[in-house]
């Protein structure tokens, strides 16, 4: 009986330690992860405390809808998605030195990772190679294609820009790596400096609307875009998200980052600067449920098009898909569904067409447009038959 009574004392008393524990963590923890990245005057997109997307807010919610816990525990049952491969294979052309004479030479590394190389400069795009996209690099989606170029294999980069700060586009050891190495000029948008800058890695963080230059003629302008940030949950849009313009001799380079639609504006804006040789632009992990064409964070193939059209029409690269799953649709969807709805609205100009990863790509000079495609086309193409198959 006494054996008993003093079980059931320390029972109780692991379980009072245990309740107070799981309080002080809804206090502690939060405050933990939570960080403060940029402090600064309150603008048209940040309130003194966090950034948001003027244009409407859009993106709080989980995309799909439902609650944060469901959508995480999504990925752990069969909810009918298709199936994705567990690997696939990629070609891995090695880059040049450098590419000079007016040429311009893209190769695209695998999900918003691109090598442009132009006037001499080497430029690289939201650089991803670790394995796993997420927290300590070890929680997170696992990469189905390897990278397109071997890290050993890079040309020395003179310049990086990271759009945001999760952890498929803020890679910590690629870009320390690349900083070690190189010592290239990063830059990205307000706040997201401090997060590299505690890692040893130096960077420019700049607002929307701002340029840093790289040499005489070559600027790097931080444009808005439509999306958010966090690497905690509660660090939630502490840091700004971006697009970039790199204005060059031969016309300008685009980089979207990782983007929802918003007002599209954003799309005029970065056309403003100056005409677009090369705009890589993303399609994938936009479809959360069946159907689906498009979530506040992520823009899918149809909203791509619209996007491609407020450019001016440049040559165009596809990404963000085919290398880490975050979301519903299958695999070879997303360039599916792009050549699907060119065919419908009767774009034909093949300016804007999937790449394979690894394969280097030669960028034609800028040239007349193709006419421009009408969103009330585009939006009635969504609901065909044909396109409405595509999983």
């Amino acid at each position: 009986m006494r054996l008993f009574r003093r079980v059931l004392r320390w029972t109780g008393i692991l379980l009072l330690w245990t309740l107070v524990a799981a309080c002080l963590a809804t206090v502690i923890v939060p405050r933990y992860l939570d960080r403060i990245y940029y402090e600064g005057p309150e603008s048209g997109h940040y309130d003194g405390e966090r950034f948001f997307n003027p244009d409407g807010e859009d993106t709080a919610r989980p995309p799909g809808g439902g609650s944060r816990a469901n959508f995480l525990l999504r990925y752990l049952r069969d909810d009918g998605r298709p199936p994705w491969p567990a690997a696939v294979t990629v070609a891995k052309d090695i880059p040049p030195a450098r590419v000079a004479g007016g040429a311009m030479r893209a190769t695209w590394v695998g999900h918003a990772t691109v090598l442009v190389q132009a006037d001499g400069l080497n430029i690289l795009t939201d650089p991803i190679w670790s394995d796993v996209a997420g927290p300590f690099n070890r929680l997170g989606p696992r990469r189905t294609a390897p990278p397109g170029i071997e890290f050993d294999k890079l040309p020395k980069i003179d310049l990086v820009v990271v759009s945001h700060n999760h952890y498929d586009h803020l890679d910590i050891p690629t870009l320390k790596r690349l900083w070690d190495r190189d010592k290239p000029l990063i830059v990205t948008s307000l706040g997201n400096d401090t997060i590299l800058r505690s890692a040893g890695i130096a960077a420019r963080g700049i607002d929307w609307g701002r340029r840093a230059t790289l040499r005489p003629g070559v600027d790097v302008i931080v444009n808005r875009n439509h999306h958010w940030g966090s690497r905690w949950f509660t660090d939630r849009n502490r840091a700004l998200w971006s697009s970039f313009v790199v204005t060059l001799p031969g016309g300008n380079l685009f980089f979207a980052g990782d983007t929802g639609a918003g007002d599209y504006k954003w799309a005029n804006e970065a056309a403003s600067y100056g005409p677009i040789r090369l705009a890589i632009l993303p399609i994938g992990a936009f479809r959360f449920g069946e159907g689906q064409m498009g979530t506040g964070s992520h823009i899918g193939p149809g909203d791509a098009i619209k996007v491609w059209n407020r450019m001016g029409r440049p040559t165009a690269l596809p990404m963000h898909w085919g290398t880490f799953r975050l979301s519903w649709e299958g695999y070879w969807t997303p360039p599916r569904l792009l050549r699907a709805l060119q065919a419908c609205a009767g774009e034909s100009s093949g300016r804007f067409a999937p790449q394979s990863i690894g394969r280097a790509w030669d960028i034609p000079a800028l040239g007349e447009a193709p006419p421009p495609v009408d969103d009330k086309r585009i939006d009635a193409c969504l609901k065909t038959p044909a396109v409405w198959a595509l999983r």
